[in-house]
């Protein structure tokens, strides 16, 4: 009996892991093992949207200069603040290799990098590879989070992501944007969350 090439088989294409967003919305995802990038003022809101999708530590790599610490306060609105490890190397050229050992470990779900500058494509295709071997081990499946200035555009990265603040009085609002995915077209939503609520609501915009 002749063999069918994968290409041409009726059986669906398997779905990699991935990580919602911003449950119950399904189609704002991030695959798991691979590497992220999001840029805009309000990056580290996506990095704590993420975050809370997650469980166990994160580790939160920054540089020791020029970069705003996270507000507590900040943080607690959307997970716990006891979560998060924060690594400051002080070379410049440590920060992308700290995320790589961080990825390769296969120790957090979640490692998230606040870069002064864009990785090279070089950089992030040595932590995709990284993330891949540390899915591999017995801890959970890394992923990796870019935050990048401006409005992004680091190379090689799984999806590309944009995220201001666009509040109206007392209830908060954003613009979230996917720029740039390998499997999915662009596309924009605004996000709401009431006073004091501990989630936020997503509407296609």
């Amino acid at each position: 009996m002749p063999v069918s090439h994968p290409l041409l088989s009726r059986k669906p294409a398997r779905t990699a892991p991935a990580i919602a967003l911003l449950p119950p919305a399904q189609d704002i995802l991030l695959n798991q093992t691979r590497v992220h990038e999001a840029s805009g003022p309000a990056r580290r809101t996506f990095a704590m949207w993420l975050a809370a999708q997650t469980d166990g530590p994160i580790i939160w790599v920054s540089p020791p200069w020029g970069q705003d610490p996270l507000h507590a306060d900040g943080v607690a609105a959307w997970i716990d603040p006891a979560r998060l490890v924060f690594v400051s190397p002080k070379r410049p050229e440590d920060l992308l290799w700290t995320m790589e050992e961080v990825l390769r470990s296969g120790a957090v779900a979640l490692c998230v990098a606040d870069l002064p500058n864009l990785p090279t494509l070089t950089h992030v295709r040595r932590m995709h590879l990284a993330a891949e071997t540390g899915a591999q081990l017995a801890g959970p499946l890394p992923l990796g989070l870019l935050l990048t200035p401006g409005d992004g555009g680091a190379p090689g990265v799984e999806t590309r992501w944009h995220l201001r603040a666009a509040h109206r009085g007392a209830e908060e609002r954003w613009r979230l944007e996917r720029l740039r995915a390998r499997t999915a077209p662009r596309k924009r939503w605004d996000v709401t969350r009431a006073p004091g609520a501990r989630s936020a609501a997503i509407k296609t915009a």
